[in-house]
Formats: structure tokens, sequence, C-alpha cells
């Protein structure tokens, strides 16, 4: 079990006011480690001040991680942008209010790296985080994260006593987790805290409204599983973009449900201390700010709906022309010939595909942007490779920079491909084009 676990035994909230995927997140490296070894240092022992704490991101935070050697020589990676992410949390946390916010950072931290976004957020102010797996929460524990850690997945195998060696709080939704964190607690001798999902009109994890009050029974016979918290999901939030509410009041019928649950398990004697069911969209909405929000797009700069202005992405793309070839009309480009060029066009190959994350569905369509201008993808994308049509932009050269996601400023001007335009052209969501971001893609951390 890990050395620190007694440190974090009685967390909680305290209740106050496709395609672009997941890198590897290993961070068990030091201080000293070289750019090249791509490990994250360890946390500090003790609290330092915040003087100290700004002074260090640059310092601790700001190492890149490979996935492999073998990609270490390879131009295409994704640049995490440190500022924006805190300048996303700052915003976050004025829509919020008085609400704690505890920023989602499942899927490797939507892709951006889970262990280096946690602990910048940590020192930015963030309460508590939520994750879906065990074994994300365990991984932001052994990078050093000290703050509350909500596993909100529910499959927890048989894994109950590492939920509280950990003092992690697990989300429960069926009598079988309220048996299993019992044994934990007995078998460590201290409570174990919990949070009781209702499924509100998710249907998919959380307990039936129909249910309550059975449920309740059992968590009152285990009393030393706290539920210390109450939650829900909302399904539609992010819904509509009219900027005030979601389309046919789904959000409003959850929430008035939720409000219910609460008074029928208040009156069988469970009053959690705190209540959330806000994500990214409702909180920018305005709706269902309770105790604590639990954003995750947003923390990333991409604004569900399109209901901010105000946020940044943190997430930029890069990689470089590798071979540029002149060819002729009629000629095909790529697997299945499926561009053929008519007139006489330059051809730029980059190293990033399908299995980098780079979705099979942008085959001769979306584009890339090179020297701040806009060039096509052109046949279909390979699983390590990819071609651009630059027949349009002058002067171009081997081992130029070629953004694929972000924002490029060069000699043809400044432009910028979002996560959206990106999720548009494959048909997916932006969800999905930040988290397929390929592991063999090394995530560098920056300040500006």
């Amino acid at each position: 079990m890990d050395a620190r676990a007694s440190h974090h035994g009685n967390h909680g909230l305290s209740g106050s006011g496709g395609s672009l995927g997941a890198s590897d997140a290993r961070s068990n490296g030091n201080e000293d480690s070289d750019l090249s070894s791509g490990r994250l240092p360890e946390a500090p022992p003790s609290t330092p001040s915040r003087r100290q704490t700004d002074a260090a991101d640059s310092v601790r935070v700001l190492k890149p991680r490979r996935a492999a050697p073998a990609d270490a020589v390879r131009p295409t990676r994704a640049e995490v942008n440190l500022a924006a992410l805190r300048h996303n949390l700052r915003v976050v946390a004025r829509h919020a209010g008085t609400a704690q916010v505890w920023p989602v950072l499942k899927a490797d931290g939507y892709g951006h790296g889970a262990p280096a976004t946690a602990r910048t957020l940590e020192r930015a102010g963030a309460q508590g985080f939520c994750v879906a797996l065990l074994e994300e929460a365990v991984e932001l524990r052994d990078a050093g994260v000290s703050s509350p850690i909500l596993v909100m997945g529910g499959y927890y195998g048989g894994a109950y006593e590492e939920i509280s060696a950990r003092g992690l709080i697990p989300v429960v939704y069926d009598i079988s987790h309220l048996e299993g964190l019992s044994r934990a607690a007995r078998s460590t001798g201290r409570p174990v805290e919990a949070h009781l999902k209702v499924d509100t009109g998710m249907a998919r994890l959380g307990v039936r409204m129909a249910d309550l009050e059975r449920f309740a029974a059992s968590a009152l016979a285990h009393p030393d599983v706290k539920i210390t918290g109450l939650m829900t999901h909302l399904a539609c939030a992010e819904v509509g973009n009219d900027g005030a509410t979601d389309l046919g009041g789904f959000t409003a019928d959850q929430l008035a449900r939720f409000e219910e649950a609460t008074a029928r398990l208040a009156s069988v004697g469970i009053t959690p201390r705190v209540r959330h069911a806000a994500n990214s969209a409702a909180m920018l909405r305005g709706q269902g700010i309770l105790d604590a929000v639990r954003p995750g797009l947003a923390v990333f700069g991409v604004a569900p709906a399109g209901l901010s202005t105000e946020l940044r992405p943190t997430m930029r793309v890069r990689t470089e022309v590798v071979d540029l070839r002149t060819i002729e009309p009629g000629e095909s480009v790529g697997y299945g010939a499926l561009f053929r060029a008519t007139r006489k066009s330059v051809i730029a190959t980059v190293p990033v595909g399908y299995a980098d994350g780079l979705s099979r569905h942008l085959s001769n369509r979306g584009h890339m942007l090179v020297r701040g201008r806009r060039a096509p993808i052109v046949g279909a994308v390979s699983m390590d490779m990819s071609m651009l049509d630059v027949t349009d932009v002058p002067a171009i050269g081997l081992r130029d920079e070629v953004v694929v996601l972000g924002t490029q400023e060069g000699a043809l001007g400044k432009d910028t491909i979002s996560a959206e335009e990106v999720a548009g052209h494959a048909g997916t969501i932006p969800w999905e084009i930040l988290t397929s971001i390929s592991r063999r893609v090394p995530r560098f951390y920056r300040e500006p």
C-alpha cells in the first residue's frame, strides 16, 4: 500500500457554498530527470508557499513525457499550455460562485496528461478531482496529488481496501458497493466516505428513483460507510445552443428529480453534506450549481455548445513536413487512390496518422495549418502518415511546422484548427477528438 495513504483518509467536500487520445501518465520520476526522460517529478513532501509554488510550476511540471524511446525523435507532439489551464480554472470558478470546483480528469485528463494537469490545477486552487476508474485515481495519488479524488465509474472489482488505503471517495449505487466498502472499513479500522449516485434520467448508473428507500436502508445498515455526498449525471446539458437552457428542459426535469431524491433520503436519515450535478455545460448555463461542480471539457478550453468565449484551448498538436513531391494531373495519392490531382500539385507528407488519433474520417476532408495557411488533407489518412495539398502554400520547405490542432501564426497569416472543427469533419464530438490522441504522441507542458 502507498505509504502516503494515511494522509488521505478523511478527504471530502466541505459542503461550502473519431478523434484526435490518452497518453502514458506514469509519474514516478525525480526533480533531476532530463527533458528526454518523459518522467514527472515527485510532489514535494510539504506544502510550499504560493510564491514557491508558482516558481516551481515552471520547473517541476514542464518536463515532457514520451511514450516510447522510438518516438523521441519524431516531430509529432502535443503541447499543453499550463497558463491556459489555470485561466480556464479561474473562468470556471467564477461561474461556479461559492460551489467547489472538482475538475474531471478521466481518460488521462481528456488526453492532456492527468498527473501534470492535476498537479497544476491543485496548485491553482481546485478543491478536488473526479475520475472514472480506480486505476486513474491511483495514478494521481502516485503522482503526489493529495486533494480528494472522486471515483465515478462504480466498478471496483475486489479493490475496496485499496480505495480505503488511498483515501479515495467512491461513488456507490449498488448494495455490493456498500458491502465491499464496509469490509474494507472493518479491515483498516476506519470508515470510508462515499457519494451516492441517483439516476435521474441518464439510465446508465445510479440508484433508480423507485429504489431510493431500499438502498437507503442498506446504507444505514453499514454505518462504517459514510454517505457524505449525493450526485447525479445530466444527460442533455450540452444539447441546444441558446445559451440559456437545454433543448426541451430535460436538465430541469432531472434537477427536479434530484431535489425530490434529496428530500426522500433526508426523510429516512441520509443527509449528505454536499450535492453536485453540474457538468461544464450546465455550469456555464447556470443550471444545477449546488455545493460543487464537475467541469471537464471547459477546463481544457472547449466550450460545450459554444457557451463561452472566455475559455482558452490548452492543447496544440504539431508536427513537421517530412517529404515534398510534385505530382501531375491524374496522379493519385494514398491508399485506395482516394484523391486524384486535377492540376499539377505539391504534396506534403506529415508523420501523423490514425495510430496517433487522427481519424480516418478526415481522409479527403479537413485541414492542417502550414505557414499560417490552411492546407487540405488529401487521400486516405494512413496509420502513421497523412498527406496535404500544399500547392497554394508558397515557399514551403522540409521541416516546416504543421499544426494539426490549435493555432499557428506564420508568414502567410494566423489561423486555428479547433477541436470542434475537427469533430465536425470527423462526424463526432470534441470530447472524442481530445481523448483519442494516442499515447505515442508525447505531451510537452509549457508556459507561454
